[in-house]
């Protein structure tokens, strides 16, 4: 009988310490804790998309109407706001309400000059901005304040013809355009030939500041091109 019971307990701690090790295990590998909790973040991430990359994507790969149709056949696009995300000190949340708070027509319409297409508004607060804790008048009018704290270097307002860059001096001439943010705080990302987005980290009161997972994204070729402005 205390052999058997002794196989047991055996058996029982075996099988706690298993299960100890595969909470272990998925705890490694977990989400932050706040995961999806609206407001619940640590910074911003300001994703600043070339439109003249993203044209020629979209016409490469045939797309009609949409966002495409909007940004690439209207008025010229340089740099237009991808978005503004936030973000946790590593991963980050999304679409923290479902079904998303609806969103008032007129906010769409007020912000077609910094995100030229209403199906990425409507994309935008559905996945990022409900993350946010804030409403959507007050989340895209912290898009537009967002906006307005960076600079765009002087030599990409008009680009008129191809350039030729180094991620490395498209992050350069960010940094000097705008005292106070550092290598640490900005990347640039990439497809196979073409610079696609600036990224800049913002703390929640708009401050520049470092972050860790912008540079595992970042755009890993020594050059990339830089189509022209749409008209230029």
């Amino acid at each position: 009988m205390f052999h058997f019971r002794l196989q047991s307990i055996s058996r029982l701690v075996i099988s706690l310490t298993f299960a100890g090790l595969i909470s272990l295990g998925g705890g490694a590998n977990a989400q932050d804790k706040r995961q999806n909790a609206p407001g619940e973040f640590d910074f911003y991430v300001l994703s600043l998309s070339w439109s003249p990359s993203f044209c020629e994507e979209a016409a490469e790969r045939g797309r009609s109407g949409g966002r495409s149709n909007i940004q690439c056949e209207g008025r010229p696009y340089s740099f237009v706001v991808h978005g503004l995300w936030p973000q946790y000190e590593s991963g980050f949340p999304e679409y923290c309400q479902r079904p998303s708070p609806r969103l008032n027509r007129n906010i769409v319409s007020s912000m077609l000059d910094l995100m030229p297409a209403p199906g990425l508004i409507f994309n935008e607060w559905d996945k990022h901005g409900t993350c946010s804790g804030l409403d959507g008048r007050n989340y895209f009018e912290t898009i537009r304040k967002a906006r307005a704290v960076i600079k765009i270097p002087v030599e990409y307002l008009d680009l008129s013809q191809a350039k030729t860059v180094a991620p490395g001096e498209v992050e350069e001439a960010f940094i000097k355009a705008n005292p106070g943010l550092s290598n640490a705080a900005v990347s640039v990302t990439c497809n196979r030939t073409r610079l696609s987005e600036v990224r800049i980290c913002l703390s929640k009161d708009l401050q520049f500041r470092a972050c860790e997972e912008l540079e595992r994204h970042s755009c890993r070729r020594d050059q990339v091109t830089m189509p022209p402005i749409r008209g230029g």
